[in-house]
């Protein structure tokens, strides 16, 4: 199966900073895959250089089987693109921009258009500038899904909508996924993403530190929780296959987020003299998060699983950098 998107060992530097640090990344049909990081992590970056709209210093990027660089103009005709700042010309009413837009793009845009800025429950007649920024997103929406693309890339895309709309519009996503489509979604809302994505990307400092599918993700981590005899006592430490991600203490209790917790490795912590007791629970996707985004394990590369050369991050594998 050919990918929809694809992005190998990307760099790039705004002079001394690098926003973006060999970041992999694929995706295939029928896929919502959720970019995730804090601001200035690098998403938008990637998002920019994956459609022809900045240039990349290393490495390649592809789009439907085209270079991002070169055919940039191409790629943003066929896949819907909502920024995170979407540029609208606002003088238009929200019925005429769907009219010029269509312009672009083949017979039964305009159609699918009106119906969605009727779903979205829109004022056709209305000028664009007398919306409200949650309303202008919901024009921007239309207009990138109006073509029914095979890729949709949203950046921030539920920014500014209540949250009926928001949660409606985040399950159409699933229906566009079931149509064969892929979703590329940066977002900042990871219990709503949770609810719809089935790969989930994390990005630190311009690094991908994790690419897995959602529910492998939920299987392999567990929170392990340890209650120590001594508040001294030092904290487990755990051999391969166990990764630990990360960790936090409270007085006698260690909370600790690992990867492929084995059977010898529960055994060892309920052995130790110094645990008088040893409980695990499933950690939801924002504490995986958050572990990645505090932990020194992210910084770190390699840590347990390098990709070779020729591999790109896949939704039925999964790797830690």
């Amino acid at each position: 199966m050919s990918s929809i998107f694809e992005m190998h060992r990307v760099t790039k530097h705004f002079g001394n900073h690098v926003a973006l640090q060999g970041l992999t990344l694929r995706g295939d049909p029928g896929q919502v895959i959720a970019l995730l990081g804090e601001n200035g992590a690098g998403k938008t970056t990637a998002i920019k250089i994956l459609l022809g709209l900045m240039p990349l210093d290393s490495g390649s990027s592809r789009v439907l089987g085209m270079d991002s660089q070169e055919h940039g103009g191409e790629i943003r005709r066929r896949v819907g693109y909502m920024p995170d700042r979407p540029a609208l010309y606002e003088w238009m009413t929200v019925e005429e921009i769907g009219w010029f837009a269509a312009g672009f793009h083949p017979i039964g845009y305009r159609q699918r258009f009106n119906d969605l800025i009727r779903q979205f429950r829109l004022p056709a007649d209305r000028p664009i500038k007398s919306l409200s920024k949650g309303m202008q997103g919901k024009v921007s929406l239309s207009l990138a899904m109006a073509h029914e693309p095979e890729l949709l890339v949203l950046d921030e895309p539920t920014s500014g909508l209540d949250p009926m709309v928001r949660r409606e519009f985040l399950e159409s996503m699933v229906d566009v996924a079931a149509h064969g489509r892929t979703v590329l979604l940066s977002s900042h809302q990871i219990s709503e993403v949770e609810r719809v994505a089935d790969t989930i990307a994390i990005i630190r400092e311009g690094r991908l530190v994790l690419c897995e599918p959602l529910e492998t993700l939920k299987d392999r981590v567990h929170e392990v929780i340890v209650s120590m005899n001594g508040i001294e006592t030092a904290p487990p430490v755990f051999s391969e296959p166990t990764l630990l991600i990360g960790s936090q203490r409270e007085d006698r209790i260690w909370r600790l987020l690992v990867r492929d917790l084995d059977d010898a490795a529960l055994q060892v912590l309920n052995d130790d003299p110094n645990h008088c007791d040893v409980a695990l629970r499933r950690p939801s996707l924002e504490e995986i998060y958050v572990a990645c985004m505090t932990s020194e394990f992210a910084s770190l590369a390699p840590l347990s699983i390098k990709l070779p050369d020729e591999e790109v991050c896949r939704p039925k594998a999964y790797h830690f950098f």
